[in-house]
């Protein structure tokens, strides 16, 4: 080979490279350009609302601040439900485009439950606080409320993570119940067209009977829940248990009155009316003097019944202080000694003589949501959802008691629908520091936090056992509660807890 013809093959091998580059990087050009058309379609509004149709998505971002406001400015759907681009924007994508192509062929649309989904612990999942951040940098505007300057000041300060979405949850989706005021039409209207009850109901002996709120139209049913003794707390081998469950005590109680349901919204707005006070502040003490004398909720801060509706549904978002008021309130007006019910009350009356994980027959790992299994193909929920409000049979909000049976002791919803408030300070211990036989036990002297029992409509199969242990929450139930001090009456951040009485039986039967 001459040295032409070798300078000859060179030169057209590095055209041929050269045209390659240009080639490739034209194709590359037009790879990144269709790319980025495609990331830009797939997160617009138009695409958004085309693939997410769960219902009144498009109309209540349309009604929300962040596309009706007097700037005339719109937030667009990834404005929130993606990060900024540079903060894992891609991949967030990408998670969540994965998800919705799963959805779009495995699940069907309609019967997903979108209520759970805008509860504030599932909308933690996917509305970013970084996308917050970075449109809301100045987070103490000029025209920022007092109310509001408290709540960044402790949002910046508070040593535990908080998201914006904890106070802001409905600016991106309006909420017509979630209102940033006092609520001081709540609970004013009544019933008409019933009689107004004059006086109590009288008992004579250990039965049930049908109490009634003098001063109110109002009644409620009591069932007598008679003496025994009883396994509290579940054995090491029962399926899912907790640590705080056992050890396993024998406990015996005395003979006691409990309501048949939770205090429903009619029983709970007789004591709102007849002791509350539309200018009264936070944080006045209880007199236990006198009927005339307790002081009972201030106005809620929107409407504490989630819109869902009140009459014989339970009350919800009243502290414990408040159920603890209601309690001597009631037994004021109606003569008898009612109150919270102990722990260990409430564990004999929901077991109603059984010893199993539930009040009836099943087993706690076929009816649990939790594993990938369970996610995919579902559990068995034949027996449980006649018997329970639990997460997968409430459509994420409370449901009155006539959709469920009742237990062996004739009382409804002591497992799920909502928490119950128990008297008792909860500790994880109490078990093991009283593990001999108790007789009517109370549980710790004293405490930070009380205990709740019985699971909610949010609650997974596991959590409405009747051993299952809860307690209540109180400084992370009032992060969005605006006030200073924090109000004692309402929870500005609990749903699903509720509480119901006891009377006692010594006390009442002339």
């Amino acid at each position: 080979m001459n040295l032409r013809n070798f300078r000859s093959r060179a030169s057209i091998r590095v055209r041929t490279k050269v045209w390659f580059i240009i080639v490739g990087f034209i194709l590359g050009l037009l790879f990144l350009k269709s790319g980025k058309s495609v990331v830009s379609y797939t997160s617009s509004d138009k695409y958004c609302v085309s693939c997410h149709i769960h219902p009144q998505a498009d109309q209540s971002w349309k009604l929300s601040t962040h596309y009706n406001n007097h700037s005339g400015s719109i937030t667009h759907c990834a404005d929130c439900h993606l990060p900024p681009e540079g903060h894992g924007y891609l991949l967030a994508k990408a998670k969540h485009g994965i998800k919705d192509v799963y959805g779009y062929f495995l699940k069907d649309s309609a019967k997903l439950n979108w209520q759970e989904k805008k509860l504030l612990e599932n909308a933690k999942g996917f509305v970013y606080e970084k996308s917050c951040l970075e449109c809301h940098q100045n987070l103490f505007p000029v025209k920022l409320s007092v109310n509001g300057g408290n709540a960044h000041l402790f949002y910046t300060t508070s040593r535990e993570p908080l998201n914006c979405i904890n106070c802001h949850l409905n600016v991106g989706h309006y909420d017509r119940n979630a209102i940033h005021a006092h609520d001081t039409s709540f609970g004013v209207t009544i019933t008409a067209n019933k009689a107004i009850f004059t006086e109590s109901a009288k008992v004579e002996k250990f039965e049930n009977f049908n109490e009634m709120i003098p001063g109110s139209n109002v009644s409620f049913e009591m069932v007598a829940i008679p003496e025994g003794t009883f396994n509290m707390g579940s054995p090491d081998g029962e399926p899912l248990r907790k640590p705080d469950e056992g050890p396993v005590r024998k406990v015996t109680v005395s003979k006691f009155w409990m309501a048949k349901t939770e205090v429903t919204w009619d029983e709970y707005l007789a004591f709102f009316r007849a002791t509350g006070s539309q200018g009264r502040t936070e944080g006045q003490v209880v007199s236990k003097k006198n009927v005339d004398a307790i002081s009972g909720a201030t106005p809620p801060w929107g409407a504490p019944d989630q819109g869902w509706g009140k009459g014989a549904r339970p009350a919800i978002t009243m502290s414990w202080h408040a159920a603890n008021v209601y309690c001597l309130w009631l037994s004021k007006v109606t003569g008898k000694k009612f109150r919270l019910p102990t722990e260990a009350e409430w564990e004999y009356a929901c077991r109603g003589g059984t010893e199993t994980p539930y009040f009836f027959e099943g087993n706690p790992k076929e009816f649990t949501s939790s594993g990938l299994l369970k996610k995919i193909f579902g559990p068995d929920t034949s027996n449980i959802a006649s018997l329970v409000v639990y997460n997968l049979n409430s459509s994420s909000r409370t449901l009155e008691p006539v959709s469920v049976k009742e237990n062996p002791f004739g009382l409804k919803n002591m497992s799920g629908n909502v928490s119950e408030f128990c008297f008792d300070y909860y500790s994880p211990d109490a078990y093991k520091a009283d593990s001999s036989e108790m007789v009517n036990p109370e549980g710790p002297v004293t405490g930070q936090e009380h205990v709740i029992r019985g699971g909610s409509f949010k609650s997974d199969a596991k959590d409405v056992r009747s051993a299952a242990r809860d307690f209540t929450k109180t400084k992370a139930w009032l992060v969005t509660d605006p006030q200073m001090p924090k109000s004692i009456w309402w929870y500005s951040d609990c749903i699903d807890v509720g509480f119901r009485v006891v009377c006692e039986a010594d006390s009442t039967i002339k």
